[in-house]
């Protein structure tokens, strides 16, 4: 997770490039260890270094898959199935902006209304707080585009 945590603050820091190169390094040395909760982390940031909009909704959805299975798991994950619940929201934001980048408002209408559909997993709290907000202004946008 340290490591992760780094490529996540490359990313944040600006360097896309080193970030991508180093979650593709722990993309692969997870492969074999089946350690979902790393490999959904892993997928769910590495779709923000793409700068295609066709591979950022690829990795979103490994990231979505990974949640899925450990979701479906549900042994000893304690800690982890939490924070995977968490993220669904954002999991299924990341979806719809991804099809609306791609042209495919129906697609993005339909994982907004997942999205929703999975808000009460975010606490009170200025992470829920902003991943709220950024439904809002992408249905806002879908609606715009409607619109024109």
């Amino acid at each position: 997770m340290v490591r992760i945590g780094q490529a996540i603050m490359l990313h944040r820091g600006g360097d896309r490039e080193e970030a991508r190169n180093r979650f593709t390094l722990l993309w692969k040395e997870t492969e074999d260890t089946g350690h979902l909760f790393h490999r959904c982390t892993i997928a769910h940031y590495m779709a923000d270094t793409q700068d295609d909009p066709a591979d950022e909704l690829e990795w979103d959805l490994r990231a979505l898959s990974a949640a899925d299975a450990l979701s479906e798991e549900r042994v000893s994950w304690g800690e982890h199935l939490l924070a995977v619940r968490a993220l669904y929201p954002s999991l299924y934001l990341n979806l719809a902006a991804d099809h609306a980048k791609l042209g495919d408002p129906h697609s993005a209408r339909r994982d907004l209304d997942r999205a929703r559909g999975t808000l009460d997993a975010l606490g009170d709290d200025a992470y829920g707080d902003g991943i709220r907000a950024a439904i809002e202004r992408l249905e806002l946008r879908l609606a715009d585009d409607t619109a024109h």
